[in-house]
């Protein structure tokens, strides 16, 4: 069983002292793969780098110094314990400055001073473990927290059935619409859509139905509008959409393939409305000249849609 999950790979050329380390360590219940160079203790640390390397600093070919940094490479929380002699303590406390969590020195006098070592550089790589999880848990929690303020700030924009607009936000879109297209001296439209005789549609096929009838047109307006136009589900059956940089004559093209895409909708029932099919009639008013604020602008197109309705429904006016 591998101790606190850790493995121990050790890399020493000479024999002897790899046996002794196994040995040893394996006995302390950690589990152990040795390697007779840094070559191979740096092949078996990327195939592997869930480990703490005990590596000899010199050693022919690749040494422990070269190993050390490779490793950091990879990985720069990876621990490192470095085997010296005295005669190259001050490489060893070299090694502590490169990244290496600590030395031990052979020939060894005293295995359990070997196992402190490796015991409290196996501790610091479960701490760093911990810290990673709980970093992990906490940037979860915090794209959690996001996400769900996300979600409430479009729940107190948009409309419940639709996932349009609701008029308030619409109304404060409005507001900076006019107010740029009054800086800038530019033209927007205002489109007002109401659903006709849709009292009737409820009344004969339930409101569940009419829910999906008025489901269906906002997704109709959301396909049809560009990016920059606004949609918003005014009230009941009724609609307000908003054209940014429009004349009142490509406001009113925009109404009647609207009208027209809706009227030829195959809506479930639709044949017994009082004209076969379900309509809206919708109303355009256009900045300034039919207002120069959002009250007035919005009384305006109120008027217009009256008189569609007015004249017979299924109309632009």
């Amino acid at each position: 069983m591998v101790k606190h999950g850790i493995r121990i790979l050790i890399a020493d050329d000479e024999q002897i002292i790899r046996d002794l380390l196994t040995e040893h360590l394996t006995e302390e219940g950690f589990d152990v793969v040795a390697v007779p160079s840094g070559e191979e203790a740096l092949e078996t640390f990327r195939a592997d780098p869930d480990c703490l390397v005990v590596t000899d600093i010199r050693m022919g070919g690749m040494s422990g110094v070269k190993l050390l940094e490779e490793i950091k490479k990879l990985d720069p929380e990876a621990q490192v314990v470095m085997i010296t002699s005295h005669a190259s303590l001050d490489t060893a406390v070299a090694t502590l400055r490169a990244g290496a969590y600590d030395y031990i020195f052979k020939p060894f006098d005293n295995l359990d001073q070997i196992t402190e070592v490796i015991s409290r550089a196996v501790d610091k790589i479960h701490l760093i473990r911990q810290n990673r999880q709980l970093i992990e848990n906490l940037e979860a929690s915090n794209l959690m927290m996001e996400r769900a303020n996300e979600a409430l700030r479009e729940l107190a924009v948009r409309d419940g059935l639709t996932g349009l607009f609701n008029f308030r936000h619409f109304k404060d879109v409005l507001y900076e619409e006019l107010a740029r297209a009054s800086r800038y001296e530019r033209e927007l439209c205002l489109l007002m859509l109401d659903v006709d005789n849709f009292k009737i549609y409820n009344d004969t096929h339930g409101h569940p139905a009419g829910d999906e009838v008025l489901k269906t047109v906002a997704d109709i307006l959301t396909r049809r509008l560009r990016d920059v136009d606004r949609s918003a589900r005014y009230g009941g059956e009724e609609f307000l959409v908003l054209l940014p940089e429009t004349t009142r004559e490509k406001g009113t093209t925009v109404a009647e393939d609207l009208r027209v895409q809706i009227e030829d909708y195959p809506f479930m029932g639709r044949e017994s409305q009082p004209m076969g099919k379900v309509t809206v009639s919708l109303g355009v008013a256009a900045f300034p000249a039919d207002g120069t604020d959002v009250e007035t602008l919005i009384k305006a197109v109120d008027g217009a849609l009256y008189r569609a309705k007015n004249s017979g429904r299924n109309r632009v006016a």
